[in-house]
Protein backbone atom coordinates (compact mmCIF):
# COMPACT_ATOMS: atom_id res chain seq x y z
CA UNK A 1 0.00 0.00 0.00
CA UNK A 2 1.53 3.97 -1.00
CA UNK A 3 -0.02 7.02 0.56
CA UNK A 4 -0.11 10.30 -1.47
CA UNK A 5 -0.58 13.73 -0.62
CA UNK A 6 -2.52 16.26 -2.80
CA UNK A 7 -2.81 20.24 -2.51
CA UNK A 8 -4.47 22.77 -5.00
CA UNK A 9 -5.76 26.21 -4.92
CA UNK A 10 -7.31 29.02 -6.58
CA UNK A 11 -8.73 32.37 -6.21
CA UNK A 12 -12.36 32.81 -6.86
CA UNK A 13 -13.27 34.54 -10.54
CA UNK A 14 -16.67 35.78 -11.15
CA UNK A 15 -16.87 34.70 -14.93
CA UNK A 16 -16.53 31.13 -13.89
CA UNK A 17 -18.84 28.71 -12.91
CA UNK A 18 -18.16 26.96 -9.55
CA UNK A 19 -17.09 22.97 -10.27
CA UNK A 20 -15.68 21.05 -7.06
CA UNK A 21 -15.54 17.29 -7.23
CA UNK A 22 -16.96 17.07 -10.71
CA UNK A 23 -20.11 19.01 -9.17
CA UNK A 24 -21.50 22.18 -10.29
CA UNK A 25 -22.26 24.84 -7.37
CA UNK A 26 -24.72 27.47 -8.60
CA UNK A 27 -24.70 30.47 -7.57
CA UNK A 28 -21.45 31.31 -6.25
CA UNK A 29 -17.86 32.60 -7.98
CA UNK A 30 -16.45 29.97 -9.68
CA UNK A 31 -12.26 29.16 -9.59
CA UNK A 32 -9.24 30.40 -11.96
CA UNK A 33 -7.32 27.90 -13.86
CA UNK A 34 -6.23 26.30 -16.85
CA UNK A 35 -8.46 23.91 -16.42
CA UNK A 36 -12.15 23.99 -15.38
CA UNK A 37 -10.55 25.23 -11.48
CA UNK A 38 -11.54 22.28 -10.05
CA UNK A 39 -9.29 22.40 -7.26
CA UNK A 40 -10.81 18.96 -5.39
CA UNK A 41 -10.25 16.86 -8.50
CA UNK A 42 -6.90 18.54 -8.99
CA UNK A 43 -5.67 17.61 -5.67
CA UNK A 44 -6.82 14.22 -5.61
CA UNK A 45 -5.37 13.66 -9.03
CA UNK A 46 -1.67 14.71 -7.19
CA UNK A 47 -2.70 12.19 -4.74
CA UNK A 48 -2.67 9.94 -6.81
CA UNK A 49 -0.11 10.12 -9.39
CA UNK A 50 2.20 10.80 -6.37
CA UNK A 51 1.54 7.66 -4.21
CA UNK A 52 2.03 6.04 -7.05
CA UNK A 53 5.49 7.45 -8.21
CA UNK A 54 4.00 8.84 -11.16
CA UNK A 55 4.79 13.03 -11.31
CA UNK A 56 2.40 14.96 -10.52
CA UNK A 57 -0.97 16.85 -12.58
CA UNK A 58 1.59 19.26 -13.97
CA UNK A 59 3.79 16.46 -15.51
CA UNK A 60 0.63 14.92 -16.78
CA UNK A 61 -1.31 18.27 -17.97
CA UNK A 62 0.46 21.37 -18.56
CA UNK A 63 -1.20 24.50 -18.21
CA UNK A 64 1.68 25.67 -21.39
CA UNK A 65 -0.43 22.70 -23.59
CA UNK A 66 -3.77 23.92 -24.50
CA UNK A 67 -5.07 20.77 -24.89
CA UNK A 68 -5.96 21.32 -21.46
CA UNK A 69 -7.25 24.77 -21.58
CA UNK A 70 -10.69 24.99 -19.88
CA UNK A 71 -10.38 21.14 -19.56
CA UNK A 72 -13.21 19.09 -17.76
CA UNK A 73 -10.86 18.21 -14.40
CA UNK A 74 -13.05 15.25 -13.70
CA UNK A 75 -11.39 13.52 -16.77
CA UNK A 76 -8.23 14.31 -15.96
CA UNK A 77 -8.73 12.73 -12.89
CA UNK A 78 -10.11 9.24 -14.31
CA UNK A 79 -6.96 9.84 -16.76
CA UNK A 80 -4.95 9.34 -13.57
CA UNK A 81 -7.16 6.23 -12.43
CA UNK A 82 -5.80 4.92 -16.23
CA UNK A 83 -1.81 5.86 -14.89
CA UNK A 84 -2.85 4.12 -11.67
CA UNK A 85 -4.16 1.17 -13.31
CA UNK A 86 -1.16 1.09 -16.25
CA UNK A 87 1.42 0.70 -13.56
CA UNK A 88 -0.59 -2.10 -11.57
CA UNK A 89 -2.16 -0.16 -8.66
CA UNK A 90 -6.23 0.63 -7.52
CA UNK A 91 -7.37 3.38 -5.56
CA UNK A 92 -8.74 2.52 -1.89
CA UNK A 93 -10.15 5.46 -0.67
CA UNK A 94 -9.32 9.12 -0.39
CA UNK A 95 -10.03 11.86 2.07
CA UNK A 96 -10.02 15.42 1.21
CA UNK A 97 -10.55 18.35 2.85
CA UNK A 98 -11.83 21.99 1.00
CA UNK A 99 -11.01 25.30 3.25
CA UNK A 100 -13.24 27.91 2.08
CA UNK A 101 -15.40 30.41 4.12
CA UNK A 102 -17.80 29.97 1.32
CA UNK A 103 -19.38 28.31 -0.44
CA UNK A 104 -20.47 25.74 2.27
CA UNK A 105 -19.24 22.18 1.25
CA UNK A 106 -21.81 20.25 3.69
CA UNK A 107 -24.48 20.52 1.67
CA UNK A 108 -22.77 19.65 -1.87
CA UNK A 109 -20.45 16.68 -0.26
CA UNK A 110 -22.80 13.99 -0.82
CA UNK A 111 -23.12 14.86 -4.59
CA UNK A 112 -19.21 14.96 -4.18
CA UNK A 113 -18.50 11.51 -2.83
CA UNK A 114 -20.87 10.34 -5.25
CA UNK A 115 -18.92 12.07 -8.21
CA UNK A 116 -15.89 10.99 -6.96
CA UNK A 117 -16.45 7.37 -5.62
CA UNK A 118 -17.61 6.18 -9.54
CA UNK A 119 -14.50 8.26 -10.99
CA UNK A 120 -12.14 6.66 -8.81
CA UNK A 121 -14.25 2.85 -9.34
CA UNK A 122 -13.81 3.06 -5.26
CA UNK A 123 -18.13 4.03 -4.39
CA UNK A 124 -18.74 6.76 -2.41
CA UNK A 125 -18.50 5.11 0.88
CA UNK A 126 -14.52 5.13 0.43
CA UNK A 127 -14.56 8.74 -0.34
CA UNK A 128 -14.29 11.15 2.34
CA UNK A 129 -15.16 14.78 1.67
CA UNK A 130 -15.08 17.57 4.30
CA UNK A 131 -15.49 21.46 4.58
CA UNK A 132 -13.53 23.25 6.96
CA UNK A 133 -13.19 27.44 7.25
CA UNK A 134 -9.83 29.72 7.74
CA UNK A 135 -11.15 31.25 10.39
CA UNK A 136 -11.58 34.61 8.59
CA UNK A 137 -7.28 34.08 8.32
CA UNK A 138 -5.56 35.45 5.48
CA UNK A 139 -6.35 35.25 1.32
CA UNK A 140 -8.95 32.41 1.83
CA UNK A 141 -10.49 33.53 5.02
CA UNK A 142 -10.98 36.76 3.15
CA UNK A 143 -13.05 34.94 0.59
CA UNK A 144 -10.49 35.51 -2.34
CA UNK A 145 -10.34 31.78 -3.13
CA UNK A 146 -10.20 27.89 -1.49
CA UNK A 147 -7.09 25.56 -0.57
CA UNK A 148 -8.19 21.78 -0.86
CA UNK A 149 -6.07 19.07 0.95
CA UNK A 150 -5.99 15.37 -0.43
CA UNK A 151 -4.73 12.11 0.49
CA UNK A 152 -5.08 8.69 -1.19
CA UNK A 153 -4.24 5.06 -0.35
CA UNK A 154 -3.75 2.78 -3.27
CA UNK A 155 -2.56 -0.64 -3.11
CA UNK A 156 -0.99 -3.45 -6.02
CA UNK A 157 -3.26 -5.20 -7.59
CA UNK A 158 -2.91 -8.71 -7.14
CA UNK A 159 -1.61 -10.42 -10.22
CA UNK A 160 -2.09 -14.13 -11.36
CA UNK A 161 -0.03 -16.09 -9.26
CA UNK A 162 0.80 -14.13 -6.45
CA UNK A 163 0.20 -15.64 -2.69
CA UNK A 164 -3.84 -14.84 -2.09
CA UNK A 165 -5.16 -14.43 -5.55
CA UNK A 166 -8.05 -16.40 -6.35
Amino acid sequence: MRVGLGYDSHRFDDTRPLILGGVSIPGHAGLTGHSDGDAVCHAVTDALLGAAGEGDIGSHFPPSDDTWKDADSVELLRTAVEVLERVNYQVVNVDVVVICETPKIGPVAAAMRERLGEVLRIGPGHVSIKGKTNETMGWIGAGEGLAVHAVALIDRVPEAGDPGHG
